[in-house]
């Protein structure tokens, strides 16, 4: 995964990126509000976790503001105000998660994993769009370049789901929880089968690829 820690203080900030890279994951570190909204805004993270006090521009201001954006990567509040009234603001500011300090690290990273599997609340759109792919939600139609592509229902799901996190990687595991609600490996190239017949039916007809592997990752739609 790729992670964003927004966190002024540098020993908890190198804790916490250490551990995490550790783990194998990419991993970016910003010391106050500022530049963690312009980070979180530009890059694409897949889960981000936040110090609620931060100099130039506090945790819960720079959520709201990614919120009020339509930003929709998870976040996991980090901070010392632990009392409920702390944790309901951090909530309803638009947290996912709210973790106290002093923490254990094998909990910050149990709840980082929890949020990346969390199938993230889909976007009120009628129309979806990745280049020159467009998505109608309503009429269930899909065309590319003005050509119309004939999926099934469970193509038309994978399609959707990727098409609404259009720039970030989507893991084989994610794709089974929320495509087929499968919360275990069925040791079976369900999701590979499945991401071929969409490239054969929407890329391969055309010039440029948008289904990507990322190897060693997952998949991700992008123009």
């Amino acid at each position: 995964m790729k992670l964003l820690v927004v966190e002024d203080d540098t020993t908890t900030s190198t804790y916490i990126a250490r551990g995490l890279r550790e783990e194998g994951h990419a991993v970016d570190v910003v010391a106050d509000g500022r530049d963690g909204l312009v980070q979180a805004t530009t890059g694409q993270y897949d889960v981000l976790i936040l110090d609620r006090m931060l100099p130039e521009l506090d945790g819960l201001t720079l959520l709201k503001t990614l919120r009020g954006a339509g930003n929709a990567t998870p976040v996991l509040l980090l901070t010392a105000m632990g009392a409920v009234e702390d944790r309901i603001d951090g909530l309803n500011a638009g947290a996912d998660d709210y973790l106290v300090k002093p923490f254990a690290f094998g909990e910050l990273s149990a709840r980082v994993n929890a949020l990346a599997r969390r199938p993230q609340a889909l976007e009120q759109e009628t129309t979806l769009r990745a280049g020159d792919l467009t998505m109608d939600l309503i009429s269930r139609r899909v065309t590319r370049a003005g050509q119309d592509i004939d999926l099934l229902p469970r193509e038309f799901a994978l399609l959707e789901h990727l098409m609404r996190r259009k720039g970030r990687v989507q893991t084989r595991t994610m794709l089974l929880e929320a495509v087929w609600d499968i919360s275990f490996d069925p040791m079976t190239n369900v999701v590979e089968t499945h991401i071929s017949r969409l490239r054969a039916k929407v890329d391969r007809p055309f010039h440029t690829e948008l289904i990507q592997t990322v190897r060693g990752a997952g998949y991700r739609i992008d123009a």
